[in-house]
């Protein structure tokens, strides 16, 4: 399986998982993905890129480094993890401050599942990073794998943690 990441104006980068018969986790690729506002980091790493992508979303203002040694566990599947908008790599480009709503969160998500080209996403979301998943899954569902209803309070934990 291939994954396509869109940069926008900038044209298309290939992101190939990592080669091998066995589960073994290939070096993060780094890649970037405009966005109004900001410029996306975000890392994918892989083996051969079986199933769907896992997204792990830690709490800003942390990044993408935190989940590393989490996204080593996944040997067998591709994982991205990514740099929130005003959060280390991906810096603002508007001079707005660091902070961002979740739903500006939820909208840079949809553009990166969507840049992956890869169909829904499995996701784990941590802190700050539930939040955004919860916002993310609430303006776009079909994002996530497997079905779930409208998030309120009672099913909070179960989405944010699938």
């Amino acid at each position: 399986m291939r994954f396509l990441a869109r940069a926008g104006r900038y044209g298309q980068k290939t992101i190939e998982p990592g080669k091998g018969g066995s589960a073994v986790m290939s070096e993060p690729k780094t890649y970037t993905l405009e966005a109004p506002g900001t410029v996306l980091h975000y890392d994918v790493r892989g083996n051969d890129g079986a199933g769907h992508p896992v997204l792990l979303l830690i709490g800003s203002p942390m990044g993408a480094s935190g989940f590393a040694a989490l996204a080593e566990q996944f040997a067998d599947r591709t994982v991205v993890t990514y740099d929130p908008r005003g959060t280390e790599r991906s810096q603002r480009t508007d001079g707005e401050p660091p902070g961002s709503a979740p739903t500006e969160h939820a909208e840079d998500l949809r553009r990166l599942i969507q840049a992956l080209d890869a169909g829904p996403a499995d996701i784990f979301g941590s802190s700050g990073g539930a939040v955004n998943s919860l916002a993310l899954v609430a303006r776009h569902p079909r994002l996530r794998r497997g079905s779930s209803p409208a998030p309120d309070a009672s099913s909070a934990a179960a989405i944010a943690c699938t």
